[in-house]
């Protein structure tokens, strides 16, 4: 069966996107929430924590967050430690998960603590590009609140499935396992600074996980507390990483009702501020192409007629530099195996497929990608790109070329990464990202300490 190359002579000249509303109703709703500006209610927590002498090394018990750990690689967690963190938190069953914690406190593999306090947490890596980094922040149990200004923003959309899952999780543990990544302005640095200080002494815990060192500090010192709840007093906090799990705590603090520690959900909380904080780009590759001419003919016309198309001289090049003055990103199929570069020249397809969204919003590489292409190319609905049907991601660009290039994907969009500024003026504008617009590193370990909601 024939296919189409964008060296092909037809062109198309603008490309009406179908289905290109996907957040309208989403931003509306944002801007209906109300403008109270609540402090935010930071505090320490009762740490439930693996004993070392119970469960040994902390390097063998911890894991990355559940939706990043594919089939092998939770075997090999498993295979690491009976206790190991998957063993509850990407569990065979529900069931299983409630069976595991309840043993692993009575044979004090788990330790509740008797004094609250809060966690100094520092990440020393190295970046997929080179170059040593350190981020820094602080676990603590945060008061759930509804999204709104002055209050806390989602940066991407969620789904229904994975909420689902955490719900019956977090029923079955009575516990947040994992803590939430948020990010606050630190005016002044004053809450980086107080975190210095706890690092300044040896650290409570250790653990090296893929690469990244992972060290602990432990306070429940009054005055640092009270300085870290002061610095974040009319901050607006901003989810990095961990939408689904807020989402479900509020709906879980909801069903239990009252008032007591089901309101509270854990919290990995960072500076926007600090030099650590490194986001990268998530690709996206397409399936059921190979024999669907009419696909492949949509995609070259909305490129042609919408984007300045530039051919690479290698497919190490996909990649944009980083910068959002333009649209861009690359792109590839397993056809021709020829890598472009393309550029917005159309704004005004853009405006009219993302009318009624915020500015920010309309100059997302992932949004113009997603409006124009996967729902105005290819007619892909919200549930489509939500349940990855003829979608899927990766987060490394070498990855990304090869399936390209071996035909395991039939084409790809290779993205460059969205700056947290950008990320910071969408959600300020009361929209959230497509999904995989973001992918904060080094990602935050789960197993690190827990917070019991009861």
């Amino acid at each position: 069966m024939d296919t189409y190359s964008l060296n092909d002579a037809r062109r198309a000249t603008d490309i009406p996107a179908r289905h290109v509303r996907p957040q309208q109703r989403q931003a509306e709703a944002a801007e209906t929430l109300g403008s109270r500006t609540p402090m935010a209610d930071i505090q320490p927590l009762r740490t439930l924590r693996y004993e070392s002498s119970t469960a040994g090394p902390l390097d063998d018990v911890i894991a990355p967050p559940y939706d990043v750990i594919d089939d092998d690689q939770r075997r090999r967690l498993a295979a690491q430690s009976p206790y190991n963190v998957v063993e509850i938190d990407l569990p065979p069953s529900y069931e299983h998960a409630a069976e595991a914690f309840h043993e692993w406190r009575q044979r004090g593999v788990l330790v509740r603590e008797e004094e609250p306090a809060i966690w100094v947490l520092r990440q020393d890596y190295t970046a997929p590009g080179g170059g040593e980094r350190c981020r820094t922040g602080f676990l603590a149990r945060v008061r759930v609140d509804d999204y709104g200004p002055g209050r806390i923003r989602p940066h991407e959309r969620t789904h229904p499935g994975p909420k689902e899952d955490r719900l019956k999780l977090l029923r079955a543990t009575g516990a947040n396992l994992s803590p939430i990544f948020t990010l606050f302005p630190d005016r002044d640095d004053a809450a980086q600074g107080a975190m210095d200080r706890v690092a300044a002494g040896p650290p409570f815990a250790e653990a090296i996980a893929d690469g990244v060192a992972n060290s602990l500090w432990r306070t429940a010192d009054p005055d640092v507390i009270a300085e870290l709840q002061t610095a974040l007093a009319d901050a607006e906090l901003l989810i990095a990483d961990g939408h689904h799990r807020y989402e479900t705590a509020r709906v879980y603090a909801d069903e239990v009702d009252g008032e007591g520690d089901h309101r509270y959900v854990l919290m990995l909380l960072c500076s926007l501020s600090d030099p650590g904080l490194l986001v990268l780009p998530t690709h996206r590759l397409l399936d059921h192409l190979k024999h669907d001419t009419e696909k492949q003919e949509a995609i070259r016309d909305v490129l042609l007629g919408n984007f300045a198309v530039e051919e690479l001289s290698a497919a190490a090049d996909l990649e944009p530099p980083v910068g959002y003055e333009q649209v861009s990103f690359g792109y590839m199929d397993s056809f021709f195996r020829k890598p472009y570069r393309v550029t917005l020249r159309n704004r005004a397809a853009v405006d009219r497929a993302l009318d009624g969204m915020p500015a920010a919003y309309r100059r997302l590489d992932t949004a113009v990608l997603e409006a124009l292409v996967l729902r105005g190319a290819l007619g892909m609905s919200e549930d489509d790109i939500a349940q990855l049907k003829g979608l899927h991601y990766s987060s490394r660009l070498n990855d990304a070329i090869e399936q390209v290039e071996s035909g395991a994907a039939d084409a790809g969009f290779f993205m460059r990464a969205t700056p947290v500024d950008q990320v910071r003026a969408v959600a300020a504008a009361g929209a959230a990202m497509p999904p995989k617009s973001t992918y904060f590193f080094p990602k935050v370990p789960t197993g690190l300490v827990f917070n019991l909601l009861a």
